[in-house]
């Protein structure tokens, strides 16, 4: 399969964009905290022989990997998020031994390695592949093995392969975490007892600390008004750059997310050598769901943005919580474009 360079030009905007947003949060987070922690920057800065040097040496020397572990953290994060949102296992016992065939297969003609297989015990029939840095994850639903003949279930693996192959689902793998850190998708720190808990900690923690820098006397009330204006000035401010960096990235992403279904329909096409099945399987999976009173296509919902159609694994749509910030984003193109394009290279080529 050859790489489509436009595509390989938006996974590269997108991806320095994802770093440059990672750096300024980082550097960002570091300015705002940076009161409760002076006394551990200073003893860094003496321990590494960094005292007394400007910010930009310090940045470089120190926000630069920070931002980089953040990065492969998010990656990491993402990934099981993503498939634990699905609640969908890796396979490991033979128990798809035929879909595992068809996905050696086709990555052998790809050229590419072969990435695990996920199964998803659900009767909505969807695909979607999660990217990492050295391999990747195929997940389909029971409801798609099911659904489709034998040379549409190969065309779409080959759709996901080829996600997996252009680094495009990497890419958004990587760029889901923060939009979903905005909508609430995910929490990094477990369940929501758990995130309050330690939330409620950091808080007791940064009241101690915030002696040095709060002009009263601690722990009086002039010092608690004094440390809560502080903390709310802080969270609104963290606030303020975490929907712009989210802002930022969806922009990326969408310019991405279109472009990228239509790349993975023709070369998946061509893997499996069969244009007419992965229109056919558009179709029929098209068809199969019920319309939502929502575009999906519009919607941002962890898992939906990287399906190989926008309904997700759900077909419900569910209550909206009127207090909910969403976030909103076109995902993917229209299914009857989609088709379209895919009976014109039927027609060119076949």
């Amino acid at each position: 399969m050859e790489r489509d360079t436009a595509l390989t030009w938006r996974i590269l905007l997108c991806l320095l964009t994802i770093l440059v947003v990672d750096v300024v949060l980082v550097a960002a987070a570091a300015y705002l905290v940076g009161p409760w922690v002076a006394p551990l920057q200073v003893a860094v800065a003496d321990a590494v022989g960094l005292s007394g040097t400007s910010p930009l040496v310090w940045g470089g020397v120190v926000v630069l990997p920070v931002a980089l572990a953040f990065g492969w953290a998010q990656l990491q994060y993402s990934r099981r998020e993503l498939l634990d949102e699905v609640d969908a296992p890796l396979e490991s016992g033979g128990t798809y031994p035929a879909v595992q065939g068809r996905l050696q297969r086709l990555a052998v003609g790809a050229d590419m390695a072969t990435p695990s297989l996920a199964v998803a015990q659900t009767d909505v029939p969807n695909s979607f592949a999660v990217g990492g840095v050295t391999d990747g994850t195929v997940v389909v639903s029971t409801g798609l093995l099911d659904a489709l003949d034998e040379d549409e279930l190969d065309a779409v693996l080959a759709h996901e392969l080829t996600h997996l192959r252009n680094r495009d689902a990497l890419v958004l793998t990587l760029a889901s975490f923060v939009p979903a850190l905005i909508s609430d998708d995910f929490s990094p720190f477990g369940s929501r007892a758990t995130s309050t808990a330690v939330w409620t900690g950091l808080v007791v923690v940064a009241y101690v600390l915030s002696a040095p820098f709060i002009d009263a006397t601690p722990f009086t009330l002039g010092y608690t008004v004094s440390f809560v204006f502080t903390l709310l000035v802080t969270v609104v401010l963290g606030g303020v750059f975490l929907g712009i960096a989210g802002a930022v990235v969806l922009g990326l992403s969408q310019h991405l997310s279109t472009y990228r279904e239509y790349v993975a329909d023709r070369s998946g096409a061509v893997l499996a050598g069969q244009p007419t099945a992965m229109a056919t399987a558009l179709r029929k999976l098209d068809q199969s769901v019920e319309t939502p009173t929502a575009d999906k296509r519009r919607e941002y919902a962890g898992v939906a943005g990287l399906c190989f159609l926008p309904h997700g694994f759900s077909t419900d749509d569910e209550p909206v919580d009127e207090g909910e910030f969403t976030v909103e984003t076109r995902s993917h193109p229209a299914t009857e474009q989609r088709i379209e394009r895919l009976q014109q290279l039927e027609r060119k080529q076949f």
